[in-house]
């Protein structure tokens, strides 16, 4: 059965009041779109990043889309969906260790999430061979990986429409309708995470990018 699950129009800050922040972020909205940057310098390393977890829960099959403006570069943008407590329960639960937008907190913390990284700009070797990278978490799981057709800021032209599903076991993003990744849920060994996690942006400083129309959907 179609429903939407979520919608956020991301249309002025305080679309982000039930957002929950981990890092040091700074939220704007000069365009009638949220820009989300931090407030810490590249020289700061991991915590200059942050992560923003939206108010949903995710069904097991879904599909989510996004508007995104790249503004400034370098940097990188992720999104996390299905994030959990190891072993289930809400990620937000009192008790977890603390996070605060290091890479570190999310990889081996005590959570469990996939992740797909997206506008990969931030070293030298990233800008040089563009692509998607979906990981499941926790550790560093690689499921798959594509092509990313997301140019340098200076030669972008957005919005750009971003779509996440997972649906019968396959996760796939997709670029302005174009179907960069499709890949499985699971690896050998590492079963697939259950729905009910959370969905979060993540960004790596300095990126500055603007955001609108997070909508998700289910047909089940």
């Amino acid at each position: 059965m179609t429903g939407v699950v979520y919608r956020n129009e991301l249309g002025a800050v305080s679309d982000l009041e039930e957002v929950e922040v981990e890092g040091d972020a700074v939220f704007s909205c000069p365009l009638g779109r949220v820009r989300m940057e931090s407030r810490r310098p590249p020289s700061d390393g991991q915590q200059a990043n942050f992560v923003t977890w939206f108010p949903c829960r995710l069904p097991e099959q879904f599909v989510a889309e996004w508007q995104f403006w790249p503004v400034a570069e370098p940097g990188l943008a992720m999104v996390f969906f299905a994030a959990q407590a190891a072993g289930g329960g809400d990620l937000l639960a009192p008790g977890l260790a603390p996070r605060t937008g290091e890479y570190d907190h999310y990889r081996y913390g005590d959570i469990e999430t996939y992740h797909l990284s997206y506008f990969r700009h931030s070293s030298e070797e990233e800008r040089r061979l563009r692509t998607v990278n979906l990981r499941r978490s926790r550790g560093f799981h690689l499921l798959g990986s594509g092509a990313d057709p997301l140019p340098a800021v200076a030669d972008a032209r957005p919005p750009y429409r971003l779509q996440l599903t997972r649906e019968g076991h396959r996760i796939r993003f997709a670029v302005d309708g174009l179907t960069v990744l499709d890949a499985p849920d699971a690896l050998d060994g590492l079963p697939p995470l259950a729905g009910g996690g959370r969905l979060g942006f993540r960004q790596m400083s300095p990126l500055i990018a603007e955001y609108a129309h997070l909508v998700v959907t289910t047909n089940h």
